[in-house]
């Protein structure tokens, strides 16, 4: 769910096309689609995330990308540890607000708690919006000149 908002605040941004926005577990199966209940509140959104697909986080996945934002701070510490490497570009998403606290997974949860983490990520991209493409920018690869989250 959180892909799918970023992505669409992103399209509204002038630079919309050299941005890379992705999606990646830290203890996810590969290749499963998107929770039924995510669907279903993603399409309350006015957003179809019925191709998506998920997929583990690797080494090869993550460099690409000046920013990697996590829900929790337990998958922050995580891949800092497994990656140190890339240690300066990640972040929780509820730092990007100025705020600092795990968000919830609603998985297991009914479609309320689906809708009620999708307000949240909603907010939470809006707020921390400005500081996501501020970092994006300064953790840019010079070659490359594109933001990538």
């Amino acid at each position: 769910m959180a892909m799918a908002l970023f992505k669409q605040k992103v399209a509204q941004q002038p630079d919309a096309p050299d941005w890379r926005v992705e999606s990646a577990g830290t203890w996810a199966l590969g290749d499963e689609p998107a929770a039924s209940r995510s669907q279903a509140v993603m399409r309350e959104f006015g957003l179809n995330i019925a191709s998506h697909r998920s997929r583990c986080v690797s080494l090869e996945l993550l460099r690409p990308f000046n920013l990697i934002l996590t829900m929790e701070q337990g998958h922050k510490e995580a891949l800092r540890v497994e990656f140190p490497e890339l240690s300066a570009r990640i972040y929780l998403l509820s730092e990007m607000a100025g705020r600092s606290y795990d968000i919830f997974d609603p998985m297991g949860g009914t479609i309320e708690d689906f809708r009620d983490t999708a307000r949240e990520l909603d907010r939470l991209l809006a707020d921390g919006l400005d500081r996501i493409i501020q970092l994006a920018q300064s953790n840019a690869n010079p070659m490359s000149g594109a933001p990538e989250a």
